[in-house]
């Protein structure tokens, strides 16, 4: 065959390699603004609540709302992705989420504030899931660790940058500029996607399944109220627990409905993949202990230890340190060991780093809490970057838009339940003494590291072969 009969490359990346950088990098800019705003008003807590004439605690509402809103509507994604394209739909959301972002910080009120980050939420959702199709349809099955990691590198140093950027301009600019700040970021990021992102779609499009999204999505939030509630009461406990019922109930109910229809609006099939089970359910288990961090360590350092909100920011970005130190040892790491032997000791170790968190007071050096705080994040990039590659290691081409989506809903989970938890652990065990001081904040660590512990029986599921193509593993006698 003459090189003029040869087929064109199938990967965007073969016909210009240019864009082996240049699209991690429009994905990984919207990628690190969606997974900052997740966290980045941890550290303006305090001043946001003054300004808003609210109380700290209930401000992680605001986190809860906008991660909440990510996983309601990013199902919805991945059949836009698909219907209109998925450089369409990428600029889209780049487009709402900034928009959402510019009115957060025009917000007069709490209530405002929660719309607005809600409508943030809306952007993010889409932005999220197709962004990481964006990448999986530009690089070929042998790159994916590589390109997995562009992806999983804003998700582990937004949530810890984000304390650090609130803190600095909220100490000296105002607690809005942590959202005038994604601006000029979403603007390039609309420009970048228009001229390098190729506008990918499905030839035959599957009827969206609206009854389907319905169910999982006010099953989601239900839970997420139930959660909340525990917590920070604001309901009878009697309502509680008829939420939380009502929230089963309607994940159950979906569990059998979509089985009768042909394409529904989470595909539960996808599941049947023992790497995406395990990635993405024993994954997100160990995930929401370790979410809990970056919203009880930065409250800790300022309520508890009484640091400034810069030095806590500073302390706390030490974490996302961890991620680029991993990077480059991570691809070693798996063909060593293969992703069993890494995903339960990751687990191990990051239950004991959130167990340590009980032995640093107001009296410890600040150069020993940030070393401490760079150890943690370390075993947290360690989980999330392996069960992330897990989880579409083994994925059949076709099933790569619907695994995005379902991935994307269940990582976003991890994180709104990861502040959730920690939110309604720091409420229960201060409930009777009405104030957080260092002892309490001990004890919601203490509890939350026992989380990670619970998703070791599913890593020790996968057998030696699973994710082989991604891991280049070897078992050896």
């Amino acid at each position: 065959m003459s090189a003029s009969d040869a087929p064109p490359p199938q990967f965007a990346i073969d016909r210009d390699p240019r864009l082996r950088i240049v699209i991690p990098m429009i994905v990984a800019v919207a990628f690190l603004m969606e997974q900052l705003d997740s966290t980045i008003i941890a550290t303006a807590i305090p001043d946001m609540a003054r300004s808003l004439d609210t109380t700290p605690l209930r401000l992680n509402l605001a986190i809860t709302t906008y991660v909440l809103t990510l996983a309601v509507f990013i199902p919805v994604s991945g059949w836009f992705a698909d219907r209109y394209g998925s450089r369409r739909i990428f600029v889209l959301a780049l487009f709402i989420f900034t928009l959402g972002s510019g009115l957060c910080g025009l917000a007069e009120n709490f209530g405002m504030l929660l719309a607005t980050r809600a409508l943030q939420g809306m952007g993010g959702a889409m932005m999220t899931p197709v962004g990481r199709l964006i990448l999986l349809r530009s690089f070929p099955r042998g790159q994916l660790v590589r390109a997995m990691t562009y992806m999983t590198l804003p998700a582990i140093m937004g949530p810890v940058i984000g304390p650090l950027v609130g803190g600095v301009l909220t100490t000296y600019a105002s607690w809005r500029w942590i959202f005038y700040v994604n601006l000029p970021f979403g603007a390039i990021g609309i420009l970048a996607a228009l001229r390098y992102v190729e506008d990918t779609r499905e030839e035959a499009v599957r009827k969206f399944d609206f009854p389907g999204f319905l169910m999982v999505g006010t099953a989601v939030a239900l839970m997420q109220l139930g959660l909340e509630n525990i917590g920070r009461p604001m309901l009878p406990h009697v309502w509680t627990g008829i939420i939380l019922a009502a929230s089963v109930v309607l994940l159950l109910a979906f569990w059998r409905y979509q089985r009768h229809v042909a394409a529904p609006a989470v595909d539960m099939t996808l599941f049947h993949l023992r790497t995406f089970q395990v990635g993405t359910l024993a994954g997100g288990l160990s995930r929401v202990g370790i979410n809990g961090v970056p919203f009880l360590l930065p409250l800790m350092l300022q309520v508890g230890f009484g640091v400034s909100a810069v030095t806590s920011g500073s302390l706390t970005f030490v974490m996302s340190l961890g991620a680029l130190v991993v990077r480059p040892t991570l691809s070693p790491l798996l063909r060593w060991f293969g992703f069993s032997k890494v995903l339960v000791g990751s687990a191990v170790a990051a239950s004991a780093a959130l167990a340590g968190f009980t032995l640093l007071g107001p009296e410890t050096p600040h150069w020993l809490i940030a070393v401490y705080i760079g150890v943690f994040g370390l075993t947290r990039s360690v989980q999330f970057m392996s069960s992330n590659t897990l989880s579409y290691s083994d994925m059949p081409a076709a099933k790569l838009s619907r695994a995005t989506s379902l991935g994307g809903v269940l990582q976003q989970l991890s994180v709104s339940f990861g502040v959730s938890v920690a939110a309604m652990l720091l409420g229960l065990v201060s409930m009777e003494s009405h104030s957080l001081t260092p002892e309490r904040f001990h004890e919601a660590f203490l509890i939350s590291a026992v989380i990670p512990l619970l998703a070791i029986p599913g890593f020790l599921r996968l057998r030696p072969e699973d994710g082989v193509q991604v891991s280049g593993y070897v078992k050896r006698s």
